[in-house]
């Protein structure tokens, strides 16, 4: 007979994406847009993002566009596909790990190097993304913590 060990109970669950096929500067604003939400309204958003019902805020390289535009952006359908596989592990993760209301602490992306396509000309693109998630009640704590000091 097997005696079974206690669980152990981590604070974060992490998931890295290396090398992915999507563009950087699209990964960048969808890290600002997921970071301080849960992983569910997370994925719904990025949902409705797909339906083109929400838009991802983006700054600068954007065009300005005619007609009844909230607020400057796009639907970056690649980019948003690939995060929504990215939280579901991630959701996987948190469940293995133990955490019971995972809030996304930390989104980060990084370019990748990038390798010559055929023929040596077109170079493809690459990126590398990181998300964390804690435990809401973790996150509400260390605040506390922080303003004392």
């Amino acid at each position: 007979k097997k005696k079974e060990k206690p669980k152990i109970k981590k604070e974060e669950a992490v998931i890295n994406g290396k090398n992915l096929p999507v563009s950087t500067l699209d990964s960048i604003y969808i890290c600002k847009f997921i970071k301080n939400k849960s992983i569910e309204k997370a994925i719904e958003d990025l949902k409705q993002v797909l339906a083109k019902k929400k838009v991802i805020p983006m700054k600068g390289e954007i065009p300005h566009k005619k007609g009844k535009v909230f607020s400057s952006g796009r639907y970056p359908k690649n980019t948003t596909e690939v995060f929504i596989g990215l939280l579901k592990s991630l959701q996987a993760n948190a469940n293995a790990n133990g955490i019971d209301e995972p809030v996304i602490i930390e989104a980060i992306s990084n370019n990748a190097s990038r390798p010559f396509g055929r023929f040596g000309r077109v170079r493809h693109k690459r990126t590398h993304v990181s998300i964390k998630v804690r435990e809401k009640e973790l996150l509400k704590k260390s605040k506390k913590n922080k303003e004392k000091k």
